[in-house]
Formats: structure tokens, sequence, C-alpha cells
């Protein structure tokens, strides 16, 4: 904390919270010789303290009431840095959960699809998803024939006929740690001219991963999936970003924006999208961890594309 110029940290239940120990909260209060949780963190604040970070999902009734006479900056100048790269036993908490969401999307694809609407079929799969153990469904995207080209659509009552392409996406946290996997079917058949588009995301997810190892800058990933989808004809219908940090919480760093450079331990969320308005879209999110050899995805759902026949 002392080479951030952070005296003191006061974090609510959030991923920083959880990756410093806190359990019952309501707060954790982090000094330069103590970690304790209390329901009144000003008292824990030293004396005389002149900055204090603070959780990034603390609300403002929260700071407001925090009444400390020092400046307030986010607890992630310290703690982001930290949780960039995963211990041996958080790989294999992001692993188990990887394991968890794949299982869902195996499921899904022993439902009965034709005839059932979006949000239908959404509860369904919200369903498996607690059955599967998982403590919080962070998203949850079940998208139909021209729905797939829209990046933030919201299950709604669009019916799921046959020759559509359906996309879906499950996101949540398991035992603490998160996990997201998003893959593409077609109902019976796939529409005209969706299998060429979804090949270019394909290929586009393993120029990606190609490039992963440490060394590498994180925007490299990007460029690699970016000349893949523009070298295509696709390039001005490609998602945002190719993907983003994935642990503790489902959206960390490293991002593709930043200056990071990769190293062993870190836990990436690679997805590639194309997103054609009005027509069709695909996105195939799978969780990579970057190892001393190169990456290492940690699902082992296969990319192509699966025809459903009911």
């Amino acid at each position: 904390m002392a080479g951030a110029g952070v005296d003191a940290l006061v974090l609510r239940p959030s991923p920083d919270f959880r990756f410093l120990g806190g359990r019952e909260g309501p707060y954790l209060v982090v000094t330069g010789d103590a970690v304790a949780e209390t329901a009144e963190p000003a008292r824990l604040v030293p004396e005389g303290a002149r900055r204090v970070g603070v959780d990034p999902e603390m609300r403002v009734r929260e700071l407001f009431g925090l009444a400390v006479e020092a400046e307030l900056v986010p607890a992630s100048a310290v703690l982001a840095p930290l949780r960039l790269r995963k211990e041996p036993y958080e790989i294999e908490a992001v692993a188990r959960a990887v394991a968890a969401a794949e299982g869902v999307l195996g499921q899904a694809r022993e439902l009965a699809w034709f005839g059932a609407g979006e949000r239908t079929m959404a509860r369904r799969l919200r369903l498996l998803l607690v059955e599967s153990g998982c403590e919080e469904v962070l998203s949850l995207r079940v998208a139909a024939g021209e729905h797939t080209a829209r990046p933030a659509h919201p299950p709604g009552e669009r019916v799921i006929n046959p020759g559509d392409a359906l996309l879906v996406s499950v996101c949540g946290r398991w035992d603490g740690y998160c996990a997201e996997v998003a893959r593409v079917f077609a109902v019976a058949e796939p529409p005209e001219d969706f299998e060429a588009m979804y090949s270019v995301v394909t290929a586009a997810h393993r120029a990606g991963l190609s490039v992963m190892r440490p060394g590498v800058p994180v925007a490299a990933v990007s460029r690699a999936v970016g000349e893949v989808i523009d070298g295509s004809g696709y390039g001005r219908f490609a998602a945002a970003h190719a993907g983003r940090g994935i642990g503790l919480g489902h959206d960390e760093g490293p991002r593709p924006g930043e200056d990071t450079v990769l190293a062993a331990g870190m836990t990436f969320c690679l997805e590639p999208a194309i997103y054609v308005p009005d027509l069709f879209g695909a996105r195939v999110a799978d969780v990579v961890v970057c190892t001393d050899g190169g990456p290492l995805a940690l699902g082992t759902s296969p990319h192509s594309l699966t025809v459903l026949d009911r």
C-alpha cells in the first residue's frame, strides 16, 4: 500500500474483499499492520490517514457513511496488480468453474429448442446453473436468428425456429471464482452464409490463442484476432474487444486496452465475435490460462457448429 501512497483499504463484499480473505463482513479494513472485519470501518482507519483506498463496488451511501477525513481513492490501484497472476489453487478453482459452465451448455444441447421462446430457454438454463452449484448468475444470454447480431440482447419472447442461428452464453460464479462459456448452435440447419462467417470467428479465436504466452502484450491478442476478422471482410462487424481477464471477478485485468504484458498465471476470457446487423452474429468465449509453456484452455468443449435436432 505504501508504494501506492495509500494508508488503509476499506472493502465491502466483492472480488477484492474475497481476495484478501473477507468472509462475513460487512466490511474489511486493511492497514499497515492489521486486517480486520468490522461493521464500523471508520474506527479502524488510522488517525491521520491521508489516502484511503475504497472498494470500487461501494455504494454512495456507504462512502458518505465512511466519514473519514482523507482522500478516497479506488482500492484497485493497490489490489488490481496483485490479482493479475493467479496462484495454482486459484487456477484450479477457475478450471472447476469452467467445467461447471461447460456442463450446463452440454445439457443445453439436449433440451427441446424448437418452438420455445428465448426467455423460456433462458429460465431453463438458469435452473441448470443453480443445479450445477452456481452461487451467482452473472450473465445469461439466449439469442435467436437476427437477435444474435445484438451484442447485449436480453432474452425476449422471440420463438426459436428451424433455420435459426442460436447464440448461448453462461457466466457465473462457483466457489468464489468466475467462468464464462459461449457457443453457437444452428436449429435444424444453419442460415445461408452463416457457416462461412462462423468459421472466421473460430479462426480468430485460434489466432488469439496462438499468441498468448508470457512476455507478449495483451494488445497483441486483440491484434491477432482483429487481423483475421479484418482479412475476411467482416472487420467492420467485429466486436469492440477480444476478451478480458476473469477470476474472482467476471471482468478484471488483464484487459486488451491496457499496457499489461502477459505472464504465467494470468487467466483470460478469449471471446472474439462478429455481429452483422439484422442478419446474424456469432461469439465464442473460453477461459484460457497463460502458462510458461504457452496458452492452456481450461475447457474442453469443441467449437464445431452444433446442429440441434429438436
